[in-house]
């Protein structure tokens, strides 16, 4: 255990210093914590937070009185098909055991009730509905969030830690965390609506080398002013225009999806997004 620990803290050090050496990102990269040091913390500002909501996946199935497991236009399965993603979201590739949620994507033909044939399915939660005319289990306007996620090490993948409007109507849209086919490259974006309706967005990046060895902490702050973006406890990035904030209730959603924007090499057959809790705190 100990030699283990001292190669965890040595790594650290090493992509500490390579994300100080690394354009357009602050130093101080991710230490890759396992599941049982990727801890929750206080929120990172002043006021009486209180954990609202909160899952550890200590059991032995997905609670489904907090999670669904498809988008709110669930129909035997769902998708995103304005983005060209290639996978088809199914229950069965979400699992809860060993202290962890696990969502896997797998390279296997699924027809979709949208008409077409998916070439990967793979898993989701969200804290939505489970189906267009339902209720969501549960909304949030303002408050910090955190997940301790480990993304897959496969190219091709894009896992993604989210909020989307009740209304279901985009923008906003606050991405906390996605891949975009990539390992070592974090994205950071807040989706908002233009003068004339139309969708805005702007983001962020940060690099390392390190975020699929091991579980860390991505997080985000938000208040009627600001979006703060966290990962292992150190901002990221933040945006404090007014008109870029969001202001309407949101639901929080974890996915991995396949090919966004760019395929799998043909090497890839299957891949695996690990969460070890999600924490909701309000003030």
């Amino acid at each position: 255990m100990t030699a283990r620990r001292a190669h965890r803290t040595a790594l650290g050090i090493l992509m500490m210093l390579i994300a100080a050496c690394a354009g357009g990102t602050r130093p101080g990269a991710p230490a890759s914590p396992p599941p049982t040091q990727a801890k929750s913390s206080v929120p990172p500002a002043p006021g009486n937070w209180k954990l609202v909501f909160h899952d550890d996946f200590d059991g032995a199935r997905l609670d489904t009185s907090r999670w669904a497991t498809c988008y709110d236009w669930n129909r035997n399965g769902c998708t995103i098909g304005t983005s060209k993603e290639l996978e088809w979201y199914r229950p069965g590739q979400v699992s809860v055991g060993g202290g962890k949620l696990t969502l896997t994507a797998t390279r296997r033909p699924t027809n979709g009730s949208d008409g077409r044939v998916h070439s990967w399915t793979s898993g989701m939660i969200s804290t939505g509905r489970d189906n267009w005319y339902a209720q969501p289990r549960h909304t949030f306007t303002y408050g910090y969030f955190e997940a301790a996620i480990r993304i897959p090490s496969e190219n091709g993948m894009s896992p993604q830690f989210w909020m989307m409007p009740a209304s279901r109507h985009t923008p906003p849209e606050i991405d906390i965390m996605e891949f975009l086919s990539t390992t070592h490259e974090l994205s950071m974006y807040i989706h908002f609506r233009g003068p004339k309706g139309t969708d805005k967005h702007r983001g962020a990046h940060f690099k390392s080398p390190g975020f699929p060895d091991g579980y860390h902490v991505f997080a985000l702050l938000w208040d009627v002013r600001k979006l703060v973006w966290y990962v292992d406890g150190v901002e990221r990035w933040r945006v404090t225009d007014p008109a870029e904030v969001p202001k309407v209730p949101m639901e929080v959603i974890v996915n991995l999806a396949v090919g966004l924007p760019h395929p799998p090499p043909r090497s890839v057959d299957s891949a695996r997004m690990s969460v070890d809790w999600v924490r909701v705190w309000q003030r």
